[in-house]
């Protein structure tokens, strides 16, 4: 057998540790695309390793699945500082102009921190369809917990906001979560060089704090702002620079049931580019559970 590559000797590496875990959550761990870990794992399964790679569901709520599907009629598949918005943390404004009411202060960062882990980019067969035991009046929307006959669904939730609104979605497993965007710190250029590091000569940083509830009762296991991105107004993304501020805590891995935790995620970008929107997604490609807020000027 060949020896693996570096990344499928840290995927194989994981897998020891954990043995037996879901692919998401192994590509969360190590900051990899999901779609790129599962690509990897199904090789190195096929080379002889004593490693099975599966998928695990729930035949019953499949089965609706695809009941319902038909009923819909198709299916996919898979300057100054500016804060805008209202901390919910203590921390001290920057300098410029400030929008929200922080208080209290974090304390100063005396040098660098080392990334978190590995920079990732943004992202940008079985049976026939089970028949319908009985009719469909009013749908909601495919994938959510609406999907269900319209005299049972609740009204559709927002999946869009502005600064300091909280929106609800659920995770790839089932999790429920309201996400607050707290604030926008644009430009963060002192927060990042009190950490220690350098912009390059025309970037400039941005900061997002975000805050996660786990009102469900499923774990949420994955990086909670793995697939947040900035979103520009030419329609491009941002991905998060895999940086870490002590001033400004990131985000951690998992959220429990009843649980609520807040971090916040950097970004590096042209100067002159303008941010009009911030996407919160459990994915790398964006579906119905996808947030937006806007970002006014």
């Amino acid at each position: 057998m060949v020896a693996p590559d570096p990344v499928d000797a840290r995927l194989l590496a994981m897998i020891a540790e954990m043995g037996r875990a879901a692919v998401h959550e192994v590509a969360a761990r190590l900051g990899m695309d999901p779609r790129e870990a599962a690509a990897r794992l199904i090789t190195l399964s096929g080379s002889g390793l004593p490693l099975l790679v599966g998928v695990e569901c729930d035949p019953n709520g499949i089965r609706k699945a695809l009941a319902n599907s038909v009923a819909w009629g198709s299916y996919s598949g898979p300057g100054g500082q500016a804060v805008r918005g209202t901390p919910s943390g203590p921390y001290p404004p920057a300098p410029g102009t400030v929008h929200g009411t922080p208080s209290g202060s974090y304390p100063g960062h005396p040098g660098p921190q080392g990334p978190p882990s590995a920079p990732f980019p943004a992202q940008h067969g079985g049976s026939g369809p089970v028949p319908v035991s009985e009719p469909m009046s009013t749908w909601g929307v495919p994938g959510t917990s609406g999907w269900a006959r319209g005299d049972q669904a609740p009204a559709p939730r927002s999946r869009t906001g502005k600064i300091g609104t909280t929106l609800e979605t659920e995770g790839l497993e089932g999790a429920r979560l309201t996400i607050q965007l707290v604030e926008v710190v644009d430009p963060a250029d002192f927060l990042f060089t009190a950490a220690g590091y350098k912009l390059a000569v025309g970037e400039r940083a941005v900061v997002v704090h975000t805050e996660l509830a786990n009102v469900g009762q499923v774990p949420f296991n994955s990086l909670p702002d793995m697939y947040l991105v900035l979103m520009t107004n030419k329609g491009e993304t941002v991905a998060k620079a895999p940086v870490s501020l002590s001033s400004r805590p990131p985000h951690k891995i998992g959220i429990q049931p009843g649980e609520t935790a807040g971090g916040h995620t950097v970004y590096v970008l042209p100067e002159d580019t303008v941010v009009f929107s911030v996407r919160w997604s459990s994915r790398p490609e964006t579906d119905l559970n996808t947030l937006v807020w806007t970002i006014d000027d």
